[in-house]
C-alpha cells in the first residue's frame, strides 16, 4: 500500500476539506458538460425541469393520433408539433442522459428530472432533448454545487420532502 496523501480528486469527484466538513462536487465535470453541449453562452434555468411538461412515448403519440384520425375523416397533419418528432440522433440524447446520470452522484437536485428522461432512451423525441438541455442550463447556474459531509457531531437525521 502507498499513502497518496489527502484525497483531492477521485473518479471525477472533487473533495474539499474544511472546518465545516468535506465537500464533494463535480465542478470540472459540470463545466465540461456545459461546454460540450454548447450551453456556455445560454441563460441558466431556474428549475431543472418544467413542471407543466408532459412526457410521452412515441407509441402513445401514435395511439392517440390513430384514435383521433379514426374519429375525423380528414386528419390535420399541420397540427402535429415538431417538438413531438423523433430525434434523428438518438445517440446524442443517450450520451447526454448518461452524463447527467453520472452527475447525480453529487447533484441530487437533478435526480428526478434525469430519472424521468432516462425512461425515454429507446425512442427519444425532440421534447426530451430540450428537457435534457434545460437540466444542463440549470446546472450552469451553480456548477460547483455538491454534497457537504458535515463534521458536526450531531447524530440526528434530517430529511426534506417535497409534498407537491
Amino acid at each position: 500500500m502507498k499513502d497518496l496523501g489527502e484525497l483531492k480528486y477521485f473518479l471525477g469527484i472533487e473533495f474539499a476539506r474544511s472546518k465545516q466538513g468535506i465537500l464533494m462536487h463535480q465542478r470540472k465535470y459540470a463545466h465540461e458538460l456545459i461546454s460540450e453541449t454548447g450551453m456556455s453562452a445560454s441563460k441558466p434555468a431556474i428549475t431543472p425541469i418544467d413542471i407543466h411538461m408532459k412526457f410521452t412515448t412515441k407509441e402513445y403519440d401514435n395511439l392517440i393520433n390513430s384514435q383521433d384520425s379514426s374519429k375525423s375523416s380528414t386528419p390535420d397533419q399541420s397540427s402535429k408539433s415538431s417538438i413531438d418528432d423523433p430525434l434523428t440522433d438518438q445517440g446524442a440524447y443517450q450520451r447526454l442522459v448518461g452524463k447527467l446520470l453520472y452527475l447525480t452522484i453529487t447533484r441530487l437536485d437533478i435526480s428526478y428530472g434525469v430519472q424521468t428522461l432516462s425512461q425515454f432512451l429507446q425512442q427519444p423525441k425532440k421534447s426530451h432533448m430540450e428537457a435534457a438541455l434545460r437540466i444542463v442550463r440549470y446546472i450552469k447556474g451553480q456548477p460547483d454545487q455538491g454534497i457537504l459531509l458535515s463534521s458536526d457531531q450531531n447524530t440526528t437525521i434530517t430529511a426534506f420532502c417535497d409534498a407537491d
